[in-house]
């Protein structure tokens, strides 16, 4: 047969059942095959039996985080740690995550003068735990129970009062396992080392919360109670040796606090308390008034120009006091060049916020 040459039909048997092709219909194109042939439905059954094989039933759930190794980190490895950089003190902060700008401002001061291995932050809430100890291992710590993270940022509220209230019983914790210890609230700005001015052997060191000028050799006693029947110590900024006599007033400051809990018609926060501490256990705990030329209120340093330029070069840690509202602290650290994460947020070991 030549290749040109077209096959001869084959005649249908009797019985087959399918019509015979037209010359016609078979010198046209070939029809495609109907997919519902047996061949196709086996291939199709069995792609979905191997697909339930692999895929799972039901909606599927995105795999839970792993826990954070720092949950189960204590206190007592905290402290441990912070101190050993410190040679026996812990340089404490406590913050929420509202807070964490100003703590990053605060460390890049604190890095300045030198001190920030010595750092441990109390963290409030498992996030900021998390997120600070992810940016510096190590350097934070959540006592539990945690408190409301979200309350605890606004003054005056239950929440910052719950907050703050927490403060004498980690002091008193970390004095307990026989470290020195200075507190700071991170709104706070170092200019300077604050560690030479720890002058004597004193159980306990912190700054006045007044605003009238002191001469510059002013008594580093108690001040006399002013018109409420207690002084007006900052609890912002206060150092701490393991005496007995420095436990004695944590333990009654953390009694104040119980006897005058947070109400609506008393909006309470632990500064009060630790006034009637430090009244009630005078003579008995040996204390020193921390110079005002070098820890000013900021009811001071922010509105007292006259003073300011009289003690220049004196000023150690500046406090943002006497204004309340993150952007108006921030508003004022910037108008006088302190808001330092705005251009040296390389410096903070948290990086930027």
């Amino acid at each position: 047969m030549s290749l040109h040459q077209r096959p001869h039909q084959k005649p249908a048997a009797a019985g087959d059942s399918l019509p015979v092709s037209s010359p016609t219909a078979a010198a046209g194109p070939p029809r495609p095959l109907p997919l519902l042939t047996l061949p196709y439905l086996f291939s199709l059954l069995a792609l979905l039996l191997f697909a339930a094989l692999l895929l799972p039933w039901g909606p599927t759930r995105p795999s839970p985080a792993p826990a954070s190794p720092w949950r189960a980190y204590t206190l007592q490895e905290a402290a441990a740690f912070a101190a050993a950089a410190g040679n026996g003190t812990v340089l404490l902060a406590a913050v929420s995550g509202p807070y964490l700008p100003f703590l990053s401002n605060w460390l890049i001061s604190v890095r300045r003068a030198g001190r920030a291995d010595q750092v441990l932050v109390i963290a409030e809430d498992y996030e900021t735990l998390d997120r600070i100890n992810a940016a510096w291992p190590g350097h934070a710590v959540l006592v539990p129970p945690a408190p409301d993270a979200q309350a605890a940022h606004k003054f005056g509220s239950q929440g910052f009062f719950n907050f703050t209230s927490r403060r004498p019983r980690h002091l008193l914790q970390i004095l307990e396992l026989g470290y020195s210890v200075m507190y700071n609230d991170v709104d706070m700005v170092w200019l300077a080392d604050p560690f030479p001015y720890i002058v004597g052997d004193h159980d306990v060191y912190f700054m006045d919360d007044m605003t009238p000028v002191k001469p510059l050799d002013h008594s580093h006693e108690l001040p006399p109670p002013g018109k409420k029947g207690r002084t007006y110590i900052c609890s912002c900024m206060i150092f701490l040796r393991p005496t007995e006599g420095a436990k004695l007033l944590l333990r009654k400051w953390i009694e104040e606090l119980k006897e005058q809990p947070w109400s609506k018609q008393k909006k309470a926060n632990d500064q009060p308390g630790f006034n009637w501490a430090l009244n009630k256990t005078a003579g008995q705990v040996d204390v020193y008034l921390l110079p005002q030329s070098a820890f000013p209120t900021g009811g001071l340093y922010f509105k007292n120009k006259t003073w300011v330029k009289e003690t220049k070069g004196k000023h150690v840690i500046i406090h943002n006091n006497y204004i309340t509202g993150f952007e108006k602290k921030i508003k004022r650290f910037r108008d006088h060049g302190l808001w330092l994460v705005d251009k040296h947020s390389d410096e903070s070991p948290l990086g930027k916020i």
